[in-house]
């Protein structure tokens, strides 16, 4: 007599372990179990850093590995499995996800192409930065979308003061300067501009005796009429203060038309030499998910997707965070790319798969616009509180630490407070 075989598991994949998909598989790990479920996570990263602390890594003030999250010790402690890979297709008629081969740092191949199968599935790939294909960004221009790319501009911009500060040691008579030119006003541009002159002021106490933060020549570029448009226009106008006040060279209403290796060059043809160039003026989706499977997609390369977060071709495949596209009903403007909207789709979406298993039905993601916080290092900090929901609030925060704000970003998150000290979810 033979045993009968194994009842197949549902099998729920995750692509992407950001702030969305991190928060979502362990919910799901939690709530399912692994009895009669596998939730597995794909991600092409070994470990987690909350992406809107990146500005603080490459500055040189936040160690990344106190406040990253390890997603081996994270799987066995919220019951889902960690698959280490890199999303390269979805073959939606035998439901599998497409991974490309894993390579070693030689370039050697650990693993080839495979697959992976699918009952549900979630992307959740949170975005990269958009170029707009302006000449030379992508050959001259340095980006804040990863651990890895935050690390290069750290060794760039140490090696860059210290080069500076071995000249002004062998003659204190030059004015030899680190220039750094960043486009984009937004919170990632504003908040990396002030880190670098909190970061600078810090040298001089790690073996740089003749470097402080007035070696530093910062310009912040904004294309649009203000910095910070999140944030009411009293507010970007208060930010805007600060930074002048530190030293950033502030320019709105500026556009970009080429990077090159000297500096950015404007529409107007001026050229604002800078030996670190920083591009941070918009997001788009990874490119991989451009017509990814034959789902609806942006131009953008972000996901069309329904009120329920299901993608508008596949009730079995989700899309959360900045990598999704959605417009509620009666607004104009679609779910803005922001971690607090990447949380609260992670919640939508765990409910919404939870009733899709049992039959049950679906429930719309409703937003809740909880404000802005933009850090000015330790500065100051600058934001809205509860967005919408009370009218909002105006502040200015003098003398608050960059995390204590990462915290309050998350309101109602213990996943979002957790993750900004550092803990584990």
């Amino acid at each position: 007599m033979t045993s009968a075989a194994p009842a197949r598991k549902t099998q729920i994949v995750v692509v992407g372990g950001g702030a969305g998909g991190l928060e979502l598989v362990a919910r799901l790990g939690a709530t399912f179990g692994r009895e009669k479920f596998d939730i597995i996570l794909v991600e092409k990263n070994r470990t987690h850093i909350w992406k809107p602390l990146l500005h603080e890594v490459a500055a040189g003030s936040l160690d990344a590995n106190l406040d990253e999250v390890g997603y081996r010790s994270h799987c066995h402690r919220w019951g889902y499995r960690f698959f280490y890979g890199a999303l390269e297709g979805i073959d939606r008629d035998t439901r599998h996800v497409l991974i490309a081969p894993i390579l070693d740092e030689d370039g050697s191949e650990i693993m080839g192409h495979h697959r992976i199968r699918y009952d549900y599935l979630v992307l959740a790939l949170g975005s990269v930065s958009n170029d707009f294909g302006t000449p030379g960004v992508k050959k001259d221009c340095l980006f804040l979308d990863s651990r890895l790319q935050a690390d290069r501009f750290r060794t760039k911009l140490l090696n860059h003061c210290l080069r500076v500060s071995r000249i002004m040691s062998l003659d204190p008579g030059r004015n030899e300067m680190v220039r750094i030119a960043i486009v984009g006003g937004g919170a990632t541009g504003v908040e990396l501009a002030a880190e670098l002159y909190n970061a600078a002021a810090a040298l001089k106490h790690y073996g740089l005796e003749v470097f402080d933060e007035s070696r530093l020549q910062v310009t912040l570029i904004e294309a649009g009429p203000r910095i910070l448009p999140q944030l009411p226009e009293k507010l970007a106008e208060a930010a805007r203060g600060e930074l002048e006040a530190l030293g950033v060279r502030v320019l709105t209403g500026t556009q970009i038309v080429e990077a090159t290796a000297d500096g950015m060059v404007t529409k107007s043809g001026e050229l604002i030499p800078a030996e670190l160039r920083v591009w941070a003026a918009g997001v788009k989706g990874p490119d991989v998910l451009k017509d990814i499977g034959g789902l609806e997609t942006t131009r953008n390369n972000q996901l069309v997707v329904k009120p329920t977060l299901q993608t508008t071709r596949d009730d079995r495949i989700f899309a959360i965070g900045d990598c999704a596209y959605l417009v509620p009903e009666g607004e104009t403007r679609p779910i803005p790319p922001r971690a607090q909207a990447a949380h609260q789709m992670a919640a939508t979406a765990f409910s919404n798969l939870r009733a899709l298993i049992k039959g049950e039905p679906l429930k719309p993601f409703r937003y809740q616009d909880h404000g802005s916080l933009v850090s000015l290092s330790h500065y100051s900090t600058v934001g809205s509180l509860m967005g919408n929901l009370i009218g909002g609030r105006s502040v200015v925060l003098k003398n608050v630490s960059s995390r204590t704000v990462q915290g309050m970003k998350f309101p109602d998150s213990p996943y979002g407070m957790k993750m900004a000290c550092g803990e584990n979810p």
